[in-house]
């Protein structure tokens, strides 16, 4: 990088639907909002007194994308309406010579209690156990996917530093 040069953080997923024969029944792929509490987050991790939680885990959701503000998911996917949230716990990677933090996360096949109509993902810093505990760090909307329960969900979130 050059002295002068403007730096960021871009935030991309890739979401894949499979059904239970390993073909894919659906797709979707884009940038993701951060938040303000995701940003927060993100410099107290930098910070040496300052605290601030990692990313740890996926939603899926049937509601738009976030705003910045927004600290929720909207429509985050329940276990048949008990209030207790359907989070994929993420495996982070990345190597010494690279700018991008590589994201992973699967719901299996059986996760979902009930089939729906998902169209948004989103990265907290908690597994819930109930809607909407913890913040919402990251998320996105896309086009609109049925998901039934016989389906998995396989999610790549990276995040790059240029």
């Amino acid at each position: 990088m050059k002295k002068g040069e403007k730096t960021g953080i871009k935030s991309f997923y890739h979401l894949q639907i499979v059904d239970p024969d390993g073909t894919i029944a659906g797709e979707a792929q884009g940038y993701n909002t951060i938040t303000n509490a995701g940003f927060l987050n993100m410099v107290n991790q930098m910070g040496t007194s300052l605290t601030g939680s990692k990313i740890s885990h996926a939603a899926l959701g049937t509601g738009t994308a976030p705003n910045v503000t927004d600290v929720t998911q909207l429509g985050e996917l329940e276990t048949n309406g008990s209030h207790s949230v359907i989070r994929a716990a993420l495996t982070a990677a990345t190597s010494s010579t690279s700018k991008t933090l590589h994201n992973t996360a699967t719901f299996v096949s059986g996760q979902t209690t009930a089939a729906a109509t998902i169209q948004n993902v989103g990265l907290w810093q908690t597994s819930g156990p109930v809607t909407n505990s913890g913040t919402l760090l990251q998320g996105a909307s896309y086009t609109t996917s049925a998901l039934a329960t016989n389906q998995a969900v396989n999610i790549t979130y990276d995040l790059t530093f240029a």
